[in-house]
């Protein structure tokens, strides 16, 4: 196995006796200031030690250091994952490590749906028919029962977990093959809806809504969130949110962008809040905060972003001339990804960078590391020991 692997493997027996004779709360706080790479490391030593950091990952199950980047990369031959941990961002000449996919054989080409709750979500991308839920620490995964076939369909799919009901659930909305892409209209739509630890997909109706494929959904709130694709004769689009417990679609209310009325936007959650990031001219972006939820008056315009260049995309020109990927040709120009405790927002260009930015200097700062793809789609995951079986045990 190759030793950037998230598993490396170890020859020498570890001393256990100085680790077991510190204070329970000491194990407890050392354990939470780990990053989740050596928090695996830590769970794979032995029965003891494996039994401790669960009972850690439970007390504080919210740990930042438990977050990670994932990089997804569909280029040049397979798809592969890779992944670096969030601490590394204050340090210098980190390696990004990869991901075994353990399905790889039977999916080579796939998207990434979303990440909820240490899992992955993965659908196959060329023929999408194959929905796979996956952590890529534990290397627990299942493939979903396929649903009722369609005519080439257009498949969007999301993954969310509410916090009353307890229940993480995939939820796919097929678009038939026979609306006018231009004026925006399908002959049929279908929703449904797998709730993991259950056996079948069911089937919830329609939704009146086109929501495009390749973006990830916001989820907050126990809801999923996707913005619309313009209408006919009504070019705006529009935010849908999706109750993972009443199983029911909402229209939540945008910002008032005044003359971007109709502009582009995409959607993130910063400090648990549903944000939109608004694509301004010249390459300038806003970011409006609802500050409180599904309250239209809330949005606040908080972020002002100005146009950058990264040093990577001034050599696109020439890198990119022969490439083909999915990930970047429906990729943006700048994507917020999320916000760090120091305030920080970190942004993707277009698939091929990463960057850094501080609102209070408004300066930017290139961020990379050693073995990162040279392009990619950016999930930001919170790793985990959840099992896949333990949802079916609920």
């Amino acid at each position: 196995m190759p030793s950037n692997s998230v598993f490396p493997l170890h020859n020498k027996k570890p001393n256990l006796h100085q680790m077991d004779n510190l204070p329970h709360d000491v194990l407890l706080h050392i354990l939470s200031r780990l990053p989740i790479s050596s928090f695996i490391q830590f769970h794979c030593v032995c029965r003891s030690w494996r039994l401790l950091a669960q009972h850690t990952q439970d007390f504080d199950h919210e740990n930042e250091n438990f977050r990670c980047l994932i990089f997804h990369c569909d280029f040049p031959i397979r798809n592969q994952l890779y992944f670096v941990d969030f601490p590394a961002f204050t340090q210098h000449k980190y390696s990004v490590k990869r991901i075994f996919t353990p399905f790889a054989a039977t999916m080579p080409e796939y998207d990434v749906v979303g990440s909820c709750n240490g899992f992955l979500c993965l659908s196959d991308s060329l023929y999408n028919d194959k929905l796979f839920v996956y952590n890529p620490f534990t290397r627990d995964y299942l493939e979903l029962p396929k649903t009722k076939e369609f005519s080439n369909p257009d498949v969007v799919c999301g993954i969310g977990f509410h916090p009353q009901t307890k229940h993480l659930k995939v939820v796919k909305i097929v678009y038939s093959r026979g609306f006018r892409r231009i004026q925006r209209r399908f002959h049929h739509s279908e929703v449904q809806v797998f709730t993991l630890g259950s056996c079948n997909w069911r089937s919830i109706g329609r939704i009146s809504h086109h929501v495009a494929q390749g973006q990830s959904p916001a989820v907050v709130k126990g809801r999923l969130h996707w913005v619309s694709l313009p209408r006919r004769h009504h070019l705006g689009r529009t935010i849908v949110s999706f109750d993972l417990a009443s199983e029911e679609f909402i229209d939540i209310p945008k910002p008032d962008f005044g003359s971007l009325s109709r502009c582009n936007f995409h959607l993130v959650i910063l400090n648990d809040c549903l944000s939109a990031a608004v694509y301004c001219s010249h390459g300038k972006m806003e970011i409006w905060v609802m500050k409180q939820y599904g309250v239209k008056e809330s949005w606040v315009k908080s972020f002002n972003i100005g146009s950058y260049m990264p040093k990577a995309l001034k050599q696109e020109a020439t890198e990119m001339s022969f490439k083909v990927s999915k990930i970047v040709l429906r990729g943006r120009i700048v994507r917020v990804v999320c916000i760090l405790k120091s305030g920080e927002i970190l942004l993707e260009y277009r698939n091929r960078a990463l960057v850094l930015f501080d609102p209070n200097s408004g300066k930017f700062k290139d961020v990379s590391f050693e073995g990162m793809p040279n392009w990619f789609q950016t999930v930001v995951h919170l790793g985990s020991l959840n099992r896949i079986d333990a949802l079916f045990e609920q």
